[in-house]
């Protein structure tokens, strides 16, 4: 099993990646076409997945199951980030970090309306409260880079990624986290080679400039394999709440690093509508933090 400290310095590095991935996508798109950017991310990932694969010699099952989860887990890729590069054009990267924090709570009405989990009231409390936020944000945004458009777009990103979890789970294939990660990687790849025909129009005709290809690198190297190591490393070694906990966490750093590095201006009603949604989620998760505190202190104690 890891060290504490190994395992702190994956818990902090995978916040900050899943913080400045939004503001590497946004750069990403500064000087290429949204969908090329998009494509040229999973082209840049396969490869490197398939190394990683090679090199730590996970086994990569083929057989009809395994290619259903691959399917399933592309959805939380492609499927959800193709919403998530639209929505570029009308949100600022913080509120794209924000908007990927209702993931849990997506996924908790998921769970509850098509698969018939129960949901207790400080659940639906927290549920209530987000919304809230999002309405706030939604309207004290009107002269911001905050556009309804783009908040549906984030919604049904969310909900995509949200799915594909329950879908994955529900494939329930006996199949390695990286492989996993790279089944789900060359599906999303196929999927990105289906796109071309429709955006060959757009191909770039020069090199991006130095900002726009190094965020296209930091998303494809970063963003779609160090953070997926991080994740199922921490999934292994830690409880589920506490990795929860970074949805708390992740939204209002990405809000600090999109005002410090691209200059994207908050209003104080824009403000306050993120930390009534961020209050939401600690809500909606609050239960599952108290018990994990408890059983640690158990732990602890020896009882």
């Amino acid at each position: 099993m890891p060290s504490k400290a190994n395992i702190v310095a994956t818990y902090v590095l995978l916040v900050f990646i899943w913080a400045t991935a939004p503001l590497a996508i946004v750069w990403s798109v500064s000087d290429l076409h949204l969908m090329w950017a998009l494509v040229l991310r999973f082209f840049i990932a396969l490869p490197l997945a398939v190394l990683v694969l090679l090199i730590l010699k996970v086994k990569f099952p083929v057989d009809r199951r395994a290619w259903h989860s691959y399917l399933a887990g592309s959805f939380s890729l492609m499927g959800s980030q193709f919403f998530t590069y639209l929505a570029t054009s009308y949100l600022s990267s913080g509120i794209i970090a924000l908007m990927f924090g209702l993931a849990p709570i997506m996924a908790g009405l998921i769970g509850r309306f098509a698969f018939h989990k129960h949901l207790n009231r400080l659940q639906w409390l927290g549920m209530l409260i987000a919304v809230v936020g999002l309405a706030i944000i939604c309207f004290g945004g009107g002269d911001q880079h905050i556009h309804p458009i783009g908040i549906v777009l984030m919604l049904i990103s969310v909900f995509t990624y949200a799915f594909s979890i329950f879908w994955v789970k529900s494939v329930n294939a006996s199949v390695n986290p990286v492989a996993q990660a790279t089944g789900s990687i060359f599906i999303s790849s196929i999927a990105a080679l289906c796109m071309l025909p429709f955006i060959w129009q757009y191909v770039p005709t020069h090199l991006p400039q130095a900002k726009s290809l190094f965020a296209l690198l930091y998303a494809a190297i970063m963003a779609s394999l160090i953070a997926m190591f991080c994740y199922f490393k921490l999934v292994q070694n830690i409880q589920a709440s506490t990795l929860s906990l970074t949805t708390v966490m992740t939204p209002m750093l990405a809000l600090i690093i999109g005002a410090v590095l691209n200059q994207e201006a908050l209003s104080v009603l824009v403000f306050v509508g993120a930390l009534v949604l961020l209050l939401g989620i600690f809500i909606y998760f609050y239960r599952d933090f108290k018990a994990s505190r408890t059983l640690a202190y158990k732990i602890k104690s020896g009882r």
